[in-house]
């Protein structure tokens, strides 16, 4: 623009050259080669001016710089607003890239002077991670270590542990990190990839262990996460120590990278580009756990806890930690009723409280994300329930410990009332079957027990005291058809009823399915098979056949490998094993760690005949039969010497479903010579014995 040069013709015009004002008069011409003329004579009349009056010319010039003056701040205020559409159209192009995922979040806010720099970080992060500043701040400081110190070719960027209890955003600071280092350009994207070392306990899962691990560290990404290490594979947690120790991790085998990247075993071919080792290539490693550093180093030596650049730690919550917590996430909330409900909501120190309370050990702070989700559940039922939604106010408080709500200063109503009755997985329907089976006494106890157990663990938990996983895990032992598969059936639906399993499935095996046919085949069979029961049981009927002497290497194998299931997954998994009594007993010395692993023995019994009496009518009942009376005294006799024959043999159960069964059919043949006798009623006679 010219607005120096047109401000100093400005001026020139009202001054002289020199910054001399004008005046009406013409200055006094010089002769160039003369000089200035000489003087007029003296008595001579002064020159009239021939110039305007000197204020018009002042006015004229002041009018002539406000002019110019306003198209200045025109140009200036269309060049401002010029600015403004460029800087508003980098951000939205900036915020579409954040929602294609090119750019991590919050990149289009990031103030310039933040862009690839650490200040400031550690108290963004803190504003959304609350109650663990020391935590933060470590991570940060972790993060930032690399950016100090260099790096060394591919060598990992930085070896890190996070590790505290559970439910202490040990994983939602690194996330929330991350995210502002990626929009600050200090990372080229949040990305991340994890791996579940748990997955790979096994020998067996080598070649899967590397694919994964080569797909970790070749992914996007400049972060790889590494969750539960204490349940992996030695084998495999040498490679990841060789990593963090000395950069590089040498392959035993000849690997080839596919055209989908995946690395595969060439086995013995010789062929270009063959992967003989892995490197961390510059990314950062970072480890969880519950467990700080020197249990690390048991497991990945001291070379490993050497070489860890940073150990973070979370504490457990405080109380105002909690509170404020509970106070964020109930914000969060109005605004999302607001949004979505067009309710107004309001909430005092009371439901903060409640909300805070929530806090158990093993959920952590997911619990109160949990309660304020159950309460935008509850108002959205109370919407749902209306002909359209109306803008209203909704006051929550607490009243004798329950949360209640109200509507525009309606009464108070409990705010549970207005979600479906949970489902109680069938408890009541599982005690009913158990109480109907005939005898059992002692096994039913038990089982009731266990729910009795949960209940106060769970009460345990949420007055924020530890809690006491106890072993779930059976041995079932006793003749053929006294129960055992039955009870363990019920076992496995009642543990998921009362919250005891996640899954409530039963896997019902034997020793063909744990025992492989050549060797090595054993071990990953076996742990396929305890895969397929996470969250569930594991029944293993004539268990004792797994273990026939010490030649029996195979079956050996299987057990070795189904205790060290138990042990990894002791909070995921019931096991329980059913055969033979003598023989359960000959079973448990195949493994010195077996019978401590089965604290519950429990001894069915062999029936009275007064209870397979009691089978058989509850049998025919449930075909739609009915016993004569008649019957009663033949059948108590029959079974009163069957079973003091040998019980064993004889069946138990068994022999009174067989009974039923042979009485069934000599009834149908019965009935065709008499058509007109009842059709359910089995008599006397329908009985036939096997002495």
């Amino acid at each position: 623009m010219g607005y120096n040069d047109d401000w100093e013709s400005l001026m020139n015009s009202v001054f002289g050259p020199g910054g001399r004002m004008r005046t009406g008069g013409a200055p006094a011409a010089k002769d160039a080669k003369t000089g200035p003329k000489p003087a007029a004579k003296a008595g001579a009349k002064p020159a009239k001016p021939d110039s305007p009056d000197l204020n018009k010319a002042l006015l004229e010039q002041q009018k002539a710089l406000d002019k110019l003056l306003k198209k200045q701040n025109e140009a200036l205020r269309a060049q401002d607003a010029s600015t403004k559409q460029a800087l508003e159209d980098s951000r939205r192009l900036l915020r579409d890239m954040e929602d294609d995922g090119l750019l991590a979040r919050g990149t289009a806010d990031t103030p310039a002077e933040h862009l690839g720099s650490f200040e400031g970080l550690a108290a963004e992060v803190k504003q959304v991670v609350l109650g663990q500043d020391a935590y933060v701040d470590a991570l940060v400081r972790a993060m930032r270590r690399p950016f100090v110190l260099g790096t060394e070719g591919q060598k990992a960027r930085n070896v890190i542990l996070l590790w505290g209890p559970a439910g202490t955003g040990r994983h939602f600071a690194l996330e929330e990190t991350a995210r502002r280092m990626a929009a600050r350009g200090l990372l080229q994207s949040d990305q991340t990839a994890r791996m579940d070392l748990a997955l790979y306990a096994d020998p067996g899962a080598e070649k899967l262990f590397l694919q994964d691990l080569y797909a970790a560290l070749h992914g996007p990404g400049e972060m790889v996460l590494f969750d539960h290490y204490e349940s992996c594979c030695p084998a495999f947690l040498k490679t990841l120590a060789d990593l963090a120790v000395k950069g590089a991790a040498p392959l035993a085998s000849r690997y080839l990278v596919n055209r989908e990247g995946i690395l595969v075993d060439a086995g013995a071919a010789l062929a270009a580009g063959a992967v003989s080792r892995i490197t961390p290539r510059g990314k950062y490693l970072i480890f969880f756990s519950h467990k700080g550093r020197a249990e690390m180093a048991g497991l990945l030596g001291a070379d490993f806890a050497a070489a860890l650049g940073d150990a973070c730690e979370t504490k457990p919550f405080t109380r105002e930690s909690l509170q404020a917590l509970a106070a964020r996430l109930l914000n969060e909330l109005a605004r999302r009723c607001a949004r979505q409900l067009q309710l107004t909501l309001s909430a005092g120190e009371d439901v903060r409280d409640y909300v805070a309370a929530r806090h158990t050990g093993k959920e952590g702070a997911a619990a109160l994300a949990g309660c304020c989700e159950r309460i935008f559940r509850a108002l959205s039922e109370y919407c749902l329930r209306q002909d359209s939604f109306q803008p209203g106010t909704a006051a929550l408080a607490v009243r004798e410990g329950t949360l209640c709500f109200s509507i525009d200063g309606s009464a108070p109503a409990p705010l549970a009332d207005l979600l479906p009755a949970a489902w109680d997985g069938g408890v009541e329907a599982v005690r009913r079957e158990l109480d109907a089976l005939v005898g059992l006494d002692e096994v039913k106890q038990y089982v009731f027990g266990l729910a009795d157990n949960v209940q106060v663990q769970k009460r345990r938990a949420a007055a924020g005291l530890k809690t006491a996983s106890l072993s779930m895990h059976m041995i079932f032992t006793g003749n053929p058809g006294t129960g055992k598969t039955t009870i363990a059936r019920l076992v496995a639906r009642y543990l998921k009823a009362i919250g005891a399993l996640r899954g409530g499935q039963l896997v019902e095996v034997s020793r063909g399915d744990l025992v492989g046919r050549y060797t090595g085949h054993t071990a990953p069979l076996t742990n396929s098979v305890i895969e397929s029961a996470l969250g569930g049981v594991l029944f293993i009927d004539e268990a004792y056949s797994l273990y026939r002497g010490e030649q029996d290497s195979f079956g050996l194998e299987a057990i070795d490998t189904l205790v060290k299931g138990m042990e990894d997954h002791r909070d995921d998994l019931v096991v329980i094993l059913a055969g033979y009594t003598r023989e359960m007993q000959q079973f448990l010395t195949a493994n010195s760690g077996l019978a401590s692993r089965f604290p519950n023995q429990i001894e069915f019994p062999d029936y009275t005949a007064d209870q397979l009496l009691d089978i058989t009518v509850s049998l025919a009942a449930a075909r739609g039969y009915r016993l004569d009376d008649s019957c009663t005294f033949p059948l108590l006799g029959y079974y009163q010497r069957r079973q003091a024959a040998d019980s064993r043999t004889a069946g138990n159960g068994r022999l009174a479903r067989n009974t039923l069964e042979k009485a069934i059919y000599n009834q149908s043949r019965r009935l065709v010579a008499e058509p007109d006798a009842p059709l359910d009623l089995i008599l006397a006679g329908d009985l036939e014995w096997e002495e």
